[in-house]
């Protein structure tokens, strides 16, 4: 197992991509904290299915809009832990609509629940890791910051704005062995990708290379790659996990 002793947070992590993520690097050997935002219920199954497979998974309600919480719930892990090596800001909100008719919440909330929830939990997990001379950073981005559709002003610039923060604190980082890369899904099998798959319909399917939606575990499985040894030369990348979507054309 790749991540055996390691400690791992994941925001975001009773649902979708999150969900996986947590599963993957579980099943990888590390210790698992995640953090949900209000669907008790799915956090307990889940923390319930894979500690009855001996894995160390705990949850956490937070709110990834308050820092104060990030920090209230990331430093006592370290001092239980010793290390924090892996951190996956995977948390994240749509809230599509054309600008004319974005309400000023509409916009506030995804920029700052999916930009601002990443820069609380990197922010938290900083100092333990550069501590440490060690750490995993990998944050979740999407195709849409760079091909966006119309409806996404918001969603995409919270997203572009992950992949300016991951290579900027990827030069920041690097000299403490601190990497930090981020995955650009395209669209995944997930809930808050529903909407958009029922009205697309087979039309998407037709966009994509592969000819197919991706899964929330084909993301987790690049996603442990990242916080892996194995990618122990690679920081400050966006890759794109996305059936070849992004290559344009039919």
């Amino acid at each position: 197992m790749r991540l055996e002793g390691k400690t791992a947070i994941v925001t975001g992590g009773s649902r979708g991509i999150g969900r996986a993520c947590v599963t993957r690097l579980a099943a990888e050997g590390a210790k698992v904290a995640f953090v949900y935002h209000s669907n008790q219920q799915a956090a307990d199954a889940l923390v319930a299915e894979l500690q009855a497979t001996g894995a160390d998974v705990q949850a956490f309600q937070a709110d990834v809009r308050d820092l104060q919480r990030a920090h209230a719930i990331v430093d006592p892990l370290f001092e239980l832990w010793g290390a924090i090596d892996i951190l996956v800001n995977s948390a994240g909100i749509v809230h599509d609509g054309l600008l004319g008719a974005m309400t000023q919440d509409q916009w506030r909330e995804v920029i700052d629940t999916n930009l601002g929830g990443t820069f609380n939990y990197c922010h938290a997990v900083t100092q333990p890791m550069m501590m440490k001379r060690r750490g995993s950073i990998v944050n979740l981005s999407s195709t849409a910051s760079e091909f966006a559709a119309r409806g996404q002003v918001n969603y995409a610039a919270s997203k572009g704005g992950i992949n300016g923060l991951t290579r900027a604190l990827a030069k920041e980082l690097a000299p403490r062995n601190v990497r930090v890369n981020a995955v650009a899904p395209g669209m995944i099998e997930t809930d808050m990708s529903q909407v958009v798959r029922g009205v697309a319909g087979d039309l998407i399917k037709k966009m994509i290379p592969m000819k197919r939606i991706g899964k929330p575990e084909e993301i987790a499985s690049t996603v442990a790659f990242l916080a892996s040894e194995d990618a122990a030369y690679l920081t400050g990348q966006v890759v794109r996990v996305d059936g070849g979507l992004s290559l344009g054309g039919y």
